[in-house]
């Protein structure tokens, strides 16, 4: 899901990787320092995919909610679509977090790329950089789709 939007303190990217062991399967993304200059060279190095993508969606749900980002939305997407109300707007992200759990993981990742830029991961925590106009997007998707169910 976070392919190609995770970078470490040192700002190298993190990439996906997984390994089985006992006949489980353990996913977890890995420091490109790391892969080419061994363990030890990155103070994170890897980290458990679960843990990372819930942080990074619990985020995004908490950006949802927040009446600026509802606010900015409605403008773009009136500015697209003359006849969008702000409570078109807000209803728009309210729907998509009910809904996450229920999507393919093609399309969180679809999203997610769609409304984060970069991440950059760190001992500290997380910085998630969103797309400008990915909210936009979104909304404008999803203001969609509701028009055609309406029809």
């Amino acid at each position: 899901m976070l392919k190609g939007l995770l970078y470490g303190p040192d700002g190298a990217a993190f990439s996906p990787s997984h390994t089985r062991k006992g006949g489980k399967l353990y996913r977890y993304y890995i420091s490109q320092t790391v892969l080419k200059h061994g363990a030890g060279t990155c103070p994170l190095g890897r980290v458990p995919a679960g843990e990372i993508e819930a942080a990074v969606i619990d985020r995004l749900r908490a950006v949802f909610r927040q009446p600026e980002i509802v606010a900015g939305t409605w403008k773009a997407a009136k500015a697209q679509q003359g006849d969008v109300t702000e409570a078109d707007a807000r209803t728009a992200l309210q729907q998509l977090d009910p809904l996450w759990d229920e999507l393919f993981p093609a399309e969180q990742a679809r999203i997610v790329a769609l409304l984060v830029e970069r991440i950059d991961i760190g001992t500290e925590g997380l910085d998630i950089r969103l797309r400008v106009d990915g909210l936009r997007g979104l909304a404008r998707d999803m203001l969609a789709g509701d028009r055609e169910k309406a029809a």
